[in-house]
């Protein structure tokens, strides 16, 4: 049990973590990322707007200007290999450009992202707008455009370098948290395995011990029962109350024994396990408790479809359907209907027991294989040491085997166990 706690508090760090460390490299990445484009489209603005003085002459002569001039503004910042200027005019038709970036696209003000012509790689452009002087200052003349581009190779490959340093940092970072959450589990841990284990050794203790003084009451009530001409007729009742509570003792102190050994000796109980035909366990299990169910005026029902095999201690597994049993008989008024229904479904062995009982409310289902669970008024007033179901879910587990449950109030409950199958030659 404290195994499976521990990986889950383990898995549970590396979730709260990952999710940590996912959100601070998405947000680093996409800070380092604007902050490229930024860079780029500074230094892209840059270029068109000193390309912007020689816009006149070059709207005039167009390449001859760019193939005749030595001296531009923009020629110590340009770098033809990489980088690409264009210009246009106010309908946005290309009259001159310089580099070896091909887009054939229109101007757009503003940055851009655009394909290349030759590879359909990503182009970063700006594009500025250039305007003349007017006798209306208010509403200058557009002469035209210019665009300054730049493939994003330079980019693209900062954020791969990014995104491995992130990764890889992330994930050493993981394991170390993968170590560090299970030293802390185990420390979180153990305080209270060693709290549990003290108290179930002080109630297998406690319960070994007074097994004998309850022996020692039980077998003085019986002889006094036995002579009843030695009891004052006063002191009738109050010797019933006494048995009647020594009984009700030592079925919870035997439950309680139970349950001890279940969680200490679950290894050392599955050398025990046989091939067991569950057909046999399940119709001994209904015709004990026919006699009861015929007082109480109900309809027991046994489907067995098939036959089916298990491997599993055949006590055990008879103690789990006779509570499960038990429960249905118990808490189903007179005139009700209890039926168990055994059949295959794949490679597991399911066993229903059905009822038309007092019902559980929704609510309460979580908690009815917790030790000593009451539902109710009426289910208290029937007696017994609240750990029957229990003792059922401590036996399926051993056996790897499952309990579900669908109940509703005043209709009945449906317990299913499903259990691994057995397959043999002779089962069908």
């Amino acid at each position: 049990m404290f195994k499976g706690r521990r990986w889950s508090l383990v898995l549970s760090y590396l979730i709260v973590m990952a999710a940590l460390l996912s959100g601070f490299g998405i947000g680093v990445y996409v800070f380092f990322s604007r902050s490229l484009y930024r860079q780029m489209d500074k230094k892209l603005l840059t270029l068109a707007q000193s390309a912007t003085p020689s816009f006149t002459e070059v709207k005039q002569r167009g390449e001859e200007y760019l193939n005749s001039v030595e001296e531009v503004a923009w020629r110590d910042i340009f770098n033809r290999d990489e980088q690409s200027l264009e210009w246009f005019d106010a309908e946005g038709e290309v009259i001159a450009k310089r580099g070896v970036v091909k887009l054939g696209r229109r101007p757009k003000i503003g940055s851009q992202i655009l394909p290349s012509l030759e590879d359909n790689s990503p182009i970063r452009t700006y594009t500025i707008s250039v305007f003349k002087d007017t006798p209306n200052p208010h509403r200058p003349s557009l002469e035209g455009y210019i665009r300054a581009s730049q493939p994003m190779e330079e980019i693209t490959t900062l954020q791969e370098q990014l995104l491995w340093g992130l990764g890889m940092g992330g994930g050493i970072t993981l394991i170390f948290v993968g170590i560090g959450g299970f030293w802390l589990a185990e420390q979180a841990i153990k305080p209270i395995e060693r709290s549990l284990n003290q108290l179930k050794q002080f109630t297998a203790d406690a319960s070994h011990e007074l097994r004998s003084p309850l022996t020692a009451i039980k077998a003085s009530v019986d002889v006094m029962q036995n002579h009843p001409e030695r009891i004052h007729p006063r002191d009738v009742k109050k010797i019933a109350a006494i048995a009647s509570a020594t009984d009700q003792m030592k079925d919870l102190i035997e439950d309680l024994l139970f349950l001890a050994r279940m969680d200490e000796d679950s290894c050392n109980l599955a050398r025990e396990w046989s091939h067991i035909y569950l057909n046999d366990i399940l119709a001994g299990v209904v015709n004990w408790f026919e006699t009861l169910a015929q007082k109480k005026s109900l309809t027991l029902k046994c489907e067995l479809l098939g036959k089916a095999y298990v491997f599993g201690h055949e006590t055990q597994l008879k103690r789990l359907f006779t509570n499960l049993l038990s429960n249905a008989v118990k808490y189903t008024p007179a005139g009700g209907k209890v039926i168990v229904k055994l059949y295959q479904q794949n490679r597991f062995v399911i066993v229903s027991f059905e009822d038309t009982g007092i019902g559980i409310a929704k609510e309460q289902l979580p908690l009815i294989f917790d030790r000593f669970w009451r539902a109710d008024k009426a289910r208290k007033r029937e007696g017994g040491t609240g750990l029957g179901l229990a003792i059922a879910q401590a036996i399926a587990q051993v056996h790897g085997a499952k309990i579900t449950v669908e109940s509703k109030v005043g209709v009945g409950s449906c317990f299913k166990v499903r259990l691994p199958c057995f397959q043999s030659s002779r089962a069908i």
